[in-house]
């Protein structure tokens, strides 16, 4: 009998010592689930101690990815109407019948060439009637219908590709201009989404003092003197910036020829750009630039 009692004293002890390995276990999820430290302090006062791994310190970058950091800070200063589109935004001018700027982010999603190019230039569908710009209004005009955000930026949905031939993403430029070093940069601007994986890219006429010259019966389209485009790469270290500008006329020059800071297309053009930038970055990378850095 002696014998019996210490077996079935043995089974409660098993019995026991199980029940506790599995509310141990309990405890442990819920503490993983709701917190550490209220669940620890109950599990020591059963004389149990709950050790979990340290997590490891994670580097926080420069600058965060951040939606719509493309994005010039709003206009005071002219007409200004936002469309958003698949690929870009477009800031358009009613009284110009151009953009103010066109903004978007280049990276190698869209860099898939599933598209092919269409040429079908197209009205706007967001602007009455009366105001969209045709390409009737480019015919004998000796312009090009210039795109801001390329086509060749869009191959990767047939929407984006469409979008891009809205007549408000489109500028007279000069032929040249349009087919040469303008297309250079375009290209530059592919090459560097592929090697660094995401830039943010704004681009727009400019016009001088005075009164623009225009084309068009219909709708008076102002023709640019110049145009700008700005680059922004964050997920360099340290992150980077750089601008150009290119005279609406005729010529053949190296890249270099045409760069400029962030900050002086910003004076030049009187728009802000990448302002959801921290201050301390954005003053830092719109103030200096280094053509080198982007070859």
């Amino acid at each position: 009998m002696a014998r019996k009692r210490r077996t079935s004293v043995r089974s409660n002890k098993r019995r026991s010592n199980s029940n506790n390995g599995w509310l141990g276990l309990l405890l442990i999820i819920i503490a993983v689930c709701l917190g550490y430290e209220p669940v620890n302090n109950a599990l020591k006062s059963k004389g149990i101690h709950l050790s979990l791994p340290v997590a490891e310190k994670v580097q926080t970058p420069t600058v965060e990815a951040a939606d719509a950091l493309e994005l010039p800070a709003p206009l005071k200063d002219r007409p200004e109407k936002l469309l958003k589109r698949r690929t870009y935004t477009v800031s358009y001018n009613r009284d110009l019948r151009v953009p103010n700027w066109v903004a978007w982010e280049l990276n190698r999603d869209r860099l898939v060439e599933r598209e092919s190019r269409t040429d079908k230039f197209l009205p706007d569908p967001d602007l009455p009637e009366r105001e969209a710009v045709t390409t009737d209004d480019y015919k004998r005009s000796g312009w090009d219908r210039g795109h801001m955000c390329p086509a060749a930026d869009n191959r990767w949905h047939w929407r984006a590709m469409q979008e891009s031939f809205y007549m408000t993403n489109i500028c007279p430029q000069h032929h040249n201009l349009n087919r040469g070093d303008w297309k250079e940069l375009e290209d530059d601007c592919r090459v560097w989404a592929e090697k660094y994986g995401r830039i943010y890219i704004a681009c727009g006429p400019i016009f001088y003092k005075g009164k623009p010259r225009t084309i068009g019966r219909e709708h008076k389209v102002a023709v640019p003197d110049a145009f700008f485009k700005v680059i922004l790469c964050v997920d360099s270290r340290p992150p980077r910036a750089i601008g150009f500008i290119y005279k609406n006329t005729s010529g053949n020059h190296p890249l270099d020829h045409y760069v400029n800071s962030v900050d002086q297309v910003e004076r030049i053009t009187g728009i802000d750009f990448f302002p959801a930038l921290p201050d301390e970055v954005e003053k830092k990378v719109e103030a200096n630039y280094d053509l080198k850095l982007w070859r």
